[in-house]
């Protein structure tokens, strides 16, 4: 078993562990004096945990129509039918939308109640269930309401990850392949345990340096993933994440070109990795350009007009204030 921690503000810390079995010891990650565990999963994922204490199973709905405000409703109102208080723990079992969920409803229910995550997913396992992002989508975009809630571990067992799906597996890759452009070497090379440590990691760097994503330090983490988020909602989430955040790494390296900030070599390269891992790298056809370019002023991390996380001559970085045109340009190069 591999032991990560993520260490944030005030001495704060959480242990991620990373090896087959991983779920299994979930009794002892729960907080001191837990005597209830709320466990939210989906009826799909299938994975069953044992928190020792007594618990009771929550299903929410499948795909990202279910990571609504509604579900959040839905949870809070049958936490305290159940009795649940603020020194119990919820714990979510399955993919990012159930970590994403499930840690919403903990942040909002009683103001706060502890955290568990037990990912299912390779996407959720390297990047969505670390790092105390939580949240749901309004139509108008993707995690747009939310709240920063840290777990109080996670557990990322990687025996689960045999029973994915291959288009689910592939996805979770997608994340993975960011990690390749933020400073984890030769992640293809790495067995599975050692490459999920690997990116998490490398974002628990990102997560102590920027908790609260407030220097732009922790936002590197979005990298690809201003585009990937406009195409999951054009597309009413035909794209996985991870296939949307692959054509937005790629997306990404072309509009950096676009702007003078790197060359053909980088832009190779970035075709290159996700090429490596099976996923798209052009923008769907029939996707119009003009309708992306306002999703994407939406995005989180647009506070002085269209901004991107994009590669350049001091490496990755925050980029705001970059032309619409620029923009439409290179989704039509991709395209």
């Amino acid at each position: 078993m591999i032991t990560v921690a993520v260490p944030l503000g005030a001495g704060r810390a959480y242990d991620v562990l990373v090896g087959a079995g991983a779920r299994h010891r979930l009794l002892e990650v729960l907080p001191a004096g837990a005597r209830r565990a709320a466990v939210v999963t989906q009826e799909a994922v299938g994975v069953t945990v044992d928190a020792g204490v007594e618990q009771r199973t929550f299903l929410m709905g499948d795909g990202e129509p279910a990571k609504c405000l509604e579900t959040i409703e839905e949870l809070c109102r049958a936490f305290s039918r159940w009795g649940l208080t603020r020194a119990d723990v919820v714990v979510a079992v399955g993919g990012g939308v159930v970590t994403d969920t499930a840690g919403f409803a903990a942040a909002v229910y009683h103001r706060g109640v502890a955290v568990v995550h037990v990912p299912t997913t390779l996407l959720g396992q390297v990047d969505a269930a670390i790092g105390g992002k939580t949240g749901v989508n309004l139509p108008e975009g993707k995690n747009l309401v939310g709240a920063f809630w840290q777990p109080a571990a996670v557990l990322c067992d990687t025996e689960v990850l045999a029973t994915l799906a291959p288009r689910e597996y592939r996805s979770g890759l997608g994340e993975m392949a960011k990690y390749a452009f933020l400073g984890v070497d030769r992640l293809p090379d790495l067995a599975l345990d050692d490459a999920v440590a690997a990116c998490v990691r490398c974002k628990a760097t990102h997560i102590a340096a920027d908790e609260l994503e407030t220097t732009g330090t922790r936002a590197l983490l979005n990298y690809g993933h201003t585009l990937a988020h406009a195409l999951e909602t054009a597309g009413r989430y035909d794209l996985r994440h991870g296939e949307a955040v692959a054509i937005g790494l790629v997306f990404a390296a072309r509009l950096a070109r676009r702007l003078g900030r790197v060359d053909d070599g980088t832009v190779e390269r970035h075709l290159r990795v996700v090429a490596g891992y099976d996923l798209p790298t052009e923008v769907p056809a029939g996707t119009e350009p003009a309708a992306l370019v306002g999703l994407m002023a939406r995005d989180k991390k647009a506070l002085t007009g269209l901004t991107f996380v994009l590669d350049g001559p001091r490496g990755v970085e925050v980029v705001a204030g970059v032309p619409a045109e620029a923009v439409e340009a290179t989704l039509k190069e991709a395209g």
